[in-house]
């Protein structure tokens, strides 16, 4: 049996106006022993036990927070890893005591990840788990409502997240159907030495958890998060590579319009007007000259000129 999570009255999970109503309340141990064993893929498809995202690997106390994001096209989520990846570094969660760790999980398939790894420059591992039972179990729900404003994370605006989003879709061509649910939200959920402590279940197409509240759950509320500059470096490098490709393709045109260019019409005539004249000057001045070297007497034709 899943976590229980409560839809408000008269409404569907599916709906697309307003906030869908669930709870925050925490996966009971039994509820993790349920899904301890379900797999989760990797990116090179390999599958992995939920639990080996947040079980302890050694006798030191563990904590991991795992988000569970909505579709690889997703800008919402996109930005949301963005922002949270300049703002809580690994090193940064190592650093703390005890260490925290972050995971990511989606709904598709996990020959995407590298995709999004690379949009997000995400440093975190990425999870797949397109049966979307862990969603399920876990007291996720499903709707396309976008809420009722903008999150703090969002540096784009929601025309420009979808523009992205769609040329990600050409982009990947065949794997554009492999993104996951469009309906399917996600979540945060921190686990402590295997139990789940706290954790906030979306409510809308962009409801993650704010990146200072997030901060305050790993413990990082009384330091400073260094300021995300608007364009990721991933975004400048390729803004960078577009403005070459175009400058190196004009110097092309140029090359080719040179080595295909030739004379006018008006200059080719007036240089044949030229030879003809200068051939026919020399060929009188060798006809004036051979008659002047003729015997007194004789005519011109005898000469054989006419």
């Amino acid at each position: 049996m899943a976590v229980e999570t409560t839809i408000s009255p008269g409404r569907s999970a599916g709906d697309c106006n307003g906030d869908i109503s669930v709870n925050n309340n925490r996966p009971r141990r039994k509820d993790l022993e349920r899904v301890a064993e379900y797999p989760v893929m990797d990116k090179d498809g390999k599958p992995h036990a939920f639990k080996s995202l947040y079980t302890p690997t050694d006798k030191e106390r563990s904590r991991t927070i795992i988000i569970f994001i909505r579709h690889f096209f997703c800008g919402n989520c996109q930005e949301y890893l963005r922002s949270l990846s300049s703002s809580v570094t690994p090193e940064v969660l190592q650093s703390l005591s005890p260490p925290m760790n972050i995971c990511i999980v989606g709904c598709g398939q996990p020959e995407l990840i590298p995709m999004y790894a690379r949009e997000t420059e995400c440093p975190y591992p990425i999870y797949a788990d397109s049966s979307k039972k862990l969603y399920a179990e876990l007291g996720m729900t499903r709707t396309l409502s976008l809420g009722s404003k903008a999150p703090q994370y969002m540096q784009y605006s929601l025309p420009s997240a979808i523009v992205r989003a769609i040329y990600q879709n050409i982009k990947a061509g065949r794997d554009a159907f492999k993104g996951g649910d469009y309906f399917q939200v996600g979540g945060e959920f921190l686990f402590d030495d295997g139990e789940v402590t706290w954790c906030h279940r979306m409510t809308n197409t962009r409801d993650h958890v704010e990146i200072p509240e997030l901060r305050k759950r790993l413990g990082l509320d009384g330091a400073k998060p260094p300021l995300r500059k608007t364009f990721s470096s991933g975004i400048r490098r390729n803004s960078s590579q577009l403005s070459r490709k175009l400058s190196d393709r004009r110097k092309s045109w140029s090359r080719s319009r040179d080595r295909t260019e030739k004379p006018s019409p008006d200059g080719s005539m007036m240089e044949k007007v030229k030879e003809d004249s200068a051939a026919e000057e020399k060929s009188e001045r060798q006809s004036k000259e051979e008659v002047e070297t003729l015997p007194p007497g004789l005519p011109p034709t005898a000469s054989g000129i006419d």
